[in-house]
């Protein structure tokens, strides 16, 4: 399955928002990285530079390749509807987002792993496809089996303090949750500009 694996941390100060990577680097420099960081802020962006900046931070946040990313716009322009709503529902109804955003696991990256090495069932069937998209309706659990739950534990008592978004039912108690309907753009509170990331696309 192929991932992006490298440097987190520095493409957070890049775009200037934390999208992966330690809260603690980010901050001690919070200037892009390079030999002229501390003075980036002070060029002049054009507006194809801010629109694939957008982009690149949607991509990273959710963890996904550019070739991927590219069909999930097509898909959503396919769709009746916003395009730039749709692409961010298909991308925050992924399997691995849903699995992090129940508090399953502190990070998107460590939800991935989770999937993929075969923790978690959907709607009772074992599944290791991080990138399937979830409808209304479908419901998530952790197997039985000890080491799963034992991961999944760890990863709740560290997002305890963060409660699960309001379009998820979960059951913490019994490691398992639902998909009760399809996030809105408040519900989802996107860190970008989705409409810059289709005006690019549609260029």
């Amino acid at each position: 399955m192929a991932r992006y694996t490298g440097p987190k941390t520095k493409i957070s100060r890049r775009y200037g928002v934390l999208l992966g990577g330690s809260p603690r680097a980010f901050e001690n420099k919070s200037y892009p990285p390079g030999m002229h960081g501390p003075k980036g802020a002070r060029r002049k962006i054009s507006e194809y530079a801010t629109a694939l900046a957008e982009k690149q931070k949607l991509r990273f946040q959710y963890g996904v390749l550019e070739r991927q990313f590219r069909r999930y716009f097509e898909t959503a322009s396919r769709r009746r509807g916003v395009t730039g709503l749709i692409l961010l529902q298909l991308l925050e109804t992924r399997l691995d987002n849903v699995v992090y955003r129940m508090g399953f696991s502190k990070t998107r990256s460590g939800a991935r792993q989770l999937v993929s090495h075969g923790h978690v069932l959907l709607n009772g069937r074992k599944t290791d496809i991080s990138s399937a998209i979830l409808k209304v309706g479908d419901e998530v659990s952790i197997r039985v089996k000890v080491n799963s739950r034992q991961l999944v534990q760890r990863g709740l008592d560290q997002t305890q303090i963060v409660e699960p978004p309001s379009w998820l039912l979960v059951d913490k108690e019994g490691l398992s949750g639902k998909v009760m309907n399809i996030p809105t753009r408040e519900e989802i509170n996107p860190l970008v500009n989705e409409q810059l990331v289709v005006e690019l696309y549609s260029r």
